[in-house]
């Protein structure tokens, strides 16, 4: 079988981002090698629920990292209670000059990006929707990625301590939107169902995707309505206040 030069190069290409991308799937969590290269580390604890602080950058602010720790505290405690009570008790911060994202959360761990704190010192709650992510804990293939976000930003809008700091809020609805948006885009239309259609329906949400439960047929299940007949209706009158 005749492979061309492109195709070769194209698949080496590859094989080398899947190696990269497992390589930092693998690391994600071993926060023992973060520990040895920290400019500090920080163990706190408020009542069942413990912070580990690494910090693996020399100028990153004291002031900031405060109202990290502050947020993780009132707000952690809160999602747990409402979403999931059996998420994890040990949370692992870790300021990490090596990662170029803002930030990301798996396997009890949550790195920031230290330039995105020094462009945006108000963004604190990103703390408060990237712990959603650990109280979701929702297994390979539980459902659609943008109900994930949705969900972790519906939430960073209903617990957020200073959003407004941050200049954060959700987007005026239009015409061009999907609820597959995800984020904002998505959290809005969660935040409507909840104030017009069914409250609960969005905790009701999350347990459907810890579980693997979910379905389209969810919708339809717990609002008489599908997801798109929802939409619809949102669409006519988007009003949340």
């Amino acid at each position: 079988m005749f492979i061309s030069k492109f195709k070769v190069l194209s698949l080496i290409g590859f094989i080398y981002i899947q190696c990269q991308v497992a390589h930092a799937q693998n690391r994600w969590d071993a926060v023992d090698e973060d520990i040895k290269i920290a400019t500090s580390v920080d163990t706190m604890k408020q009542g069942k629920y413990s912070l580990i602080f690494i910090n693996k950058s020399v100028d990153f602010d004291t002031v900031v990292k405060k109202r990290l720790v502050e947020v993780f505290f009132i707000n952690y405690p809160k999602e747990a209670k409402i979403y999931n009570k059996k998420t994890t008790r040990k949370v692992v911060f870790v300021i990490d000059p090596d990662y170029k994202g803002v930030a990301a959360a798996a396997g009890g761990v949550v790195r920031f990006n230290p330039l995105w704190f020094k462009k945006n010192p108000g963004d604190v709650d990103v703390v408060t929707h990237e712990v959603m992510h650990l109280v979701q804990s929702y297994p390979d293939g539980a459902g659609p990625g943008w109900i994930t976000e949705g969900i972790a930003d519906y939430v960073r809008f209903t617990l957020g301590v200073d959003n407004e700091g941050a200049n954060w809020k959700l987007p005026e609805f239009d015409e061009k939107q999907s609820y597959e948006n995800a984020y904002r885009i998505t959290a809005r239309f969660f935040y409507w169902i909840e104030k017009n259609i069914k409250r609960g329906t969005i905790k009701k949400l999350d347990a459907a995707m810890r579980t693997k439960t979910y379905s389209d047929i969810f919708w339809e299940k717990n609002t008489g309505k599908t997801v798109d007949e929802l939409w619809a209706e949102y669409a006519k009158k988007p009003t949340i206040s």
